[in-house]
């Protein structure tokens, strides 16, 4: 029997990648989940009615599954339902979550996992996501890493929606802990400009403060390491003043209540929708680990790009799922996904999708 799949937000930009992706690479029965389905549904998906709210029909859901894939963002919003009834019912268990306010509603399941004796991998997609395998394979090449150094750049909507927009407003609304120098200090959203060289066709591009949870679960994973860089960047460059000046300008009160998050978003995914024509929607990706190999200092960078942000999310998330359905990805327990995918089953994933990975020493 095929194993069966719950995409929860499986309609979204999201979800419909990871969905996709799964399609290509897996014989599962993949179902979507959403309140109305929505037109243009592939005939090779099923349909599910469901309302996370309804907690009834949640559990008749994830009882139906194998694996439930939690696309339903933004994650600040989350509280970790669905991860607590996927323990509940011996479902194991992927999401997209994408801020650090989740992961520290949901680390105090780690023991119930394990008990449970279900796989939970969070932070899967394409940052965090492939981004954290990245830094992973990085730090491995090292005897001591010390410093990681993550910057990512998207064009435009990244092709994902208002949601990416939400997410991005919901991450300026205040200061967050990163670590530097083997101590927590807290730094400004959107803060501290720095420019990047990125691979073609983005080339030099500036990257800023962002909050993400790799910042928090870096520390953890890769506890030698005593700084921690995590910055976010947008093309065409006048996205980033203008999301500066949100952050360090405009009154607070427009970014600390529901309806100012909907007005910007909706304002930026107007915008977008123009200026994606030109831009494209894709990501760039960089890591540069910097540490002790073979008794000398040493500086070691890899680098990803993708054409299409969204479908990149969908591919992180993918082969995730697909590991965990072939039965080579079982780790009973809560962790990050650096935590859970091996470099090894990483690389060879990547490159079934046909996704380089520019890896160099530096001088």
């Amino acid at each position: 029997m095929s194993n069966r799949v719950l995409i929860l937000g499986g309609q979204g930009r999201i979800g419909r990648s990871v969905a996709n992706d799964l399609l290509a690479h897996t014989d599962a029965e993949i179902a979507v989940t959403g309140r109305n389905c929505k037109p243009n549904l592939s005939p090779s998906l099923q349909f599910v009615q469901l309302d996370l709210d309804d907690a009834i029909a949640l559990r008749r859901a994830i009882q139906n599954c194998d694996l439930a894939i939690h696309c339903a963002g933004p994650f600040h919003y989350r509280d970790g339902r669905v991860l607590k009834t996927c323990i509940q019912e011996g479902v194991n268990y992927l999401d997209v979550s994408d801020h650090r306010s989740f992961f520290q509603k949901v680390v105090a399941e780690r023991e119930a996992a394990e008990t449970a004796g279900i796989t939970a991998i969070l932070n899967t997609g394409i940052f965090p996501g492939i981004s954290n395998s990245m830094v992973r394979q990085g730090v491995e090449q090292f005897d001591r890493a010390e410093t990681i150094h993550l910057s990512y750049v998207v064009a435009g909507s990244g092709g994902a929606g208002v949601t990416i927009m939400r997410t991005t407003f919901l991450g300026l609304r205040k200061a967050f802990e990163v670590w530097k120098g083997g101590r927590w200090q807290q730094v400004l959203p959107y803060s501290d400009r720095e420019i990047i060289e990125f691979p073609k066709p983005y080339g030099k591009t500036g990257v800023y403060w962002f909050d993400v949870p790799e910042t928090y679960t870096f520390a953890e994973s890769f506890p030698d390491v005593q700084t921690i860089i995590t910055k976010f960047g947008s093309v065409p460059d006048f996205y980033n003043h203008l999301t500066w000046i949100t952050a360090h300008v405009f009154p607070s009160s427009w970014i600390e209540n529901s309806g100012g998050i909907e007005f910007l978003s909706y304002v930026s995914h107007f915008m977008t929708d123009v200026t994606d024509r030109f831009s494209g929607i894709g990501v760039a990706m960089r890591s540069l680990i910097t540490g002790q190999k073979d008794g000398k200092s040493a500086k070691y960078c890899s680098t990803v790009v993708h054409e299409n942000t969204a479908i990149a999310a969908g591919v992180g998330t993918g082969i995730v799922a697909q590991l965990m359905l072939e039965g080579k990805l079982q780790k009973p327990g809560l962790q990050p996904v650096e935590q859970a995918l091996s470099t090894q089953l990483f690389e060879q994933a990547m490159a079934n999708r046909g996704i380089a990975i520019a890896q160099s020493w530096q001088d």
